[in-house]
């Protein structure tokens, strides 16, 4: 039976794997005991990749809508006529009203994220988006540039091991995100290393911390800066890396000194003797890493509170350091996302470009549209129509706040392309549907951690299912058609792009499974930090100019149990969205029967208190309410979450269920969450956590 090395892209990432094929077939994926990061651990739905690449459901054919828009009536198409068809309808529309009339959209992790990008460069939209950035990831990559010059990852790989890890919103053991694998943080948290969890669930990852702190959800910058107090008015910051560093330590020191644990406490729910007993110990066990997590992202207060955040890491030296937080090698060439090719006068009417900077402006690390907006757009014509839609990989219906007005929007587009591995409900409203490869069924290269890339992966398609392509295979043969900039440069030209600082193939690298070169610790040293002043900038310059708050601020949440008494008689606790599980990635595998049966159910966590005083016990159907609307969910009764907190998971939908309409509601988070302002001015992030919720049983 032959076995190939590869890496498992079921999820984010990361993974080394062997793969087993019998008869054109994956029939086995192990773990390879090779990888350097997973050492042969895998989770559960990398084990299950068969089930998911010989699903019975898996699309297989190009299509095109028959009946009416989400009528689930299709006719089969080859490949030539859908891309012919598909790349006259889009000319049509560039040609008759811009090229910004068309939006892409793709899901986040995904092998094609960068070539998505350059796709939209080339057409000359700047008008694409995935459901994470504002409230994923990107506030915490921006402020890392901002504050340090580059991005920084925990050492979990290195010789020297972290004395202290705070995992701060953030639950890896889960969600082994980025390339960030469970099984590298599980070695680092043994053998005495302090670990403190600070979240509103006492999560798989923080159960096994020594400390949990369950913080009031959307408050996480009023923690961080009486943290920052405290280490700063018992002097136990890193003094030498201060003084040599960094730059307004001075001008941070006094604007936190109204912040004290005392302040925190009342806004927080840590007790102030908590506050000070973990910004000791974070402070005083060197080497530290501070894991964190889209928890501090979800609201409209993300950059002040990743700011706030970010500078724990520096005041206390733990920055590039061996066994603390470093910023990565970058050991691959830039992806040629064709920036240059998207015309000046194009990149001025991004949605979102004018209100905020760090997500869509010229200041952004990879300008994208504003959610809220692009989809608006759709319906509203506001600041102008968005008529068509290109997805890949997504399903905005399931993760996108606000998805009844996502519904809207996509029946009112001109055309909607969907490609996918099965008919999602976003696919089902789409005029054409086309049938993407599986992970087994591509080549690729990656960086792990993802924006570090300290380890290098490639993997070469192993089987082949139908005629499903690969996703970058598709936007190249569509770039032909258009002739867009870039278009003779295919992306297997690209993978050969990108290894050239490293003298090896594509074709070297898969066999090897991975490349990495010896880690280089402190690069400071020889060049500075990649900031204005050369220097961590404590006090942000580059904020200063754009008339943002260069020190980090607390704001209340808008509509909290302090923002909003007057919905506290109908609403009395704060919802918190977004639990995984290792069953699923996001919306997808709900279909696979052998991930379903250990994970049936979506289910919420509710308090033992909350639980007597509605009449619920574990196992029992509830529904759960804010002012935008209800889902349901089935109780999961557990101490390991704060009274006064219901926290839900997301992605949820029905395949089973065919034709019923109400699959797509009926547990859906997002029907829960705000798409509205206010947003945080700079990234435009909406609220996702910290809303106020009820909770009551399902009478049936």
């Amino acid at each position: 039976m032959p076995i190939h090395k590869s890496i498992c892209r079921v999820c984010h990432g990361g993974c080394g794997v062997l793969v087993h094929v019998e008869d054109g077939r994956v029939v086995r994926v192990k773990g390879d005991p090779e990888s350097p990061i997973s050492r042969g651990w895998m989770c559960v739905k990398g084990i299950k990749s068969p089930d998911i690449a010989n699903h019975p459901d898996r699309l297989k054919q190009p299509l095109k809508r028959a009946g009416r828009r989400g009528e689930n009536r299709w006719t089969e198409i080859g490949w030539t006529e859908a891309l012919d068809e598909i790349s006259d309808r889009i000319d049509d529309l560039r040609k008759t009203h811009g090229p910004e009339s068309i939006a892409i959209g793709q899901g986040t992790g995904r092998h094609h994220y960068m070539h998505v990008v350059r796709f939209a460069n080339a057409l000359g939209t700047p008008n694409w988006y995935e459901p994470g950035l504002a409230q994923c990831f990107i506030p915490r990559i921006t402020v890392s540039h901002l504050t340090y010059g580059g991005f920084v990852v925990g050492d979990y790989y290195g010789k020297i091991r972290p004395e202290c890890i705070v995992f701060w919103g953030h639950n890896p053991l889960v969600s082994s995100a980025d390339g960030e694998l469970a099984p590298a943080v599980a070695r680092a948290m043994t053998g005495g290393c302090a670990t403190i969890a600070i979240d509103p669930r006492r999560t798989q990852t923080a159960q096994k911390c020594g400390t949990w702190l369950a913080i009031r959800p959307a408050t996480d910058a009023a923690l961080a800066l009486s943290m920052i107090n405290v280490i700063i008015d018992e002097r136990l910051f890193d003094k030498e890396f201060v003084a040599n560093h960094t730059t307004g330590f001075d001008l941070l020191q006094a604007h936190t000194a109204k912040h004290t644990p005392q302040w925190a406490e009342k806004i927080t729910w840590v007790k102030a003797a908590d506050i000070v007993k973990t910004a000791r110990q974070y402070a005083l066990s060197r080497p530290a890493v501070l894991d964190w997590g889209l928890g501090l992202e979800q609201n409209s207060n993300s950059l002040q509170t990743v700011r706030a955040v970010a500078i724990l890491r520096a005041i206390t030296g733990n920055i590039d350091c061996p066994g603390g937080d470093i910023l990565g090698m970058n050991i691959l060439k830039g992806y040629p996302i064709l920036k240059d090719k998207l015309p000046p006068e194009s990149s001025k009417k991004r949605i979102g470009g004018e209100e905020f900077k760090l997500l869509s402006g010229w200041r952004a690390y990879m300008p994208s549209a504003h959610i809220p907006g692009l989809f608006r757009a759709m319906t509203d014509g506001i600041p102008y129509k968005i008529r068509s839609l290109m997805i890949f990989g997504g399903n905005p219906l399931l993760t996108v706040a606000n998805p009844k007005k996502v519904y809207e929007a996509l029946n009112a587009l001109e055309l909607l392309c969907v490609t996918d591995l099965f008919m999602t409900p976003t696919a089902r409203l789409a005029d054409y549907v086309l049938p993407a490869a599986f992970w087994t069924e591509i080549d690729h290269v990656q960086g792990f951690p993802l924006v570090a890339e300290n380890y290098v992966y490639a993997q070469s398609a192993i089987t082949h299912t139908g005629q499903c392509r690969q996703d970058e295979w598709i936007m190249d043969e569509l770039s032909k058609r258009l002739a867009l900039p870039g278009s003779k440069m295919s992306y297997k030209d690209i993978y050969a792009h990108q290894l050239s600082p490293t003298g090896l193939t594509h074709a070297e690298v898969a066999q090897m499974g991975y490349h990495t070169p010896p880690h280089k610790y402190k690069k400071y040293l020889e060049r500075g930090f990649r900031t204005p002043s050369k220097k961590v900038e404590l006090f942000s310059s580059v904020l200063k100019r754009m008339g943002l708050p260069p020190l980090p601020e607390y704001e209340e949440p808008h509509e909290g149990p302090i923002g909003c008494p007057e919905l506290l008689a109908e609403y009395p606790y704060v919802l918190i969205t977004g639990a995984r599980s290792r069953e699923f990635f996001h919306s997808e595998q709900r279909q696979v029967a052998s991930l379903r049966r250990l994970h049936p159910h979506p289910t919420c966590e509710l308090h033992p208190v909350v639980a007597a005083a509605i009449g619920v016990s574990e196992g029992d159907w509830t529904i759960v309410s804010t002012i935008r609307g209800q889902a349901r969910f089935m109780a999961h009764v557990t101490v390991d979450i704060h009274p006064q907190v219901i926290s839900v998971e997301h992605g949820w939908w029905f395949p089973e269920r065919g034709d019923d309409s109400e699959a797509l509601w009926e547990s859906n988070a997002n029907i829960l969450t705000a798409d509205c302002p206010p947003y945080d001015p700079a990234f435009g992030s909406y609220r996702l956590r910290g809303l106020l919720c009820n909770i009551k049983k399902l009478r049936q």
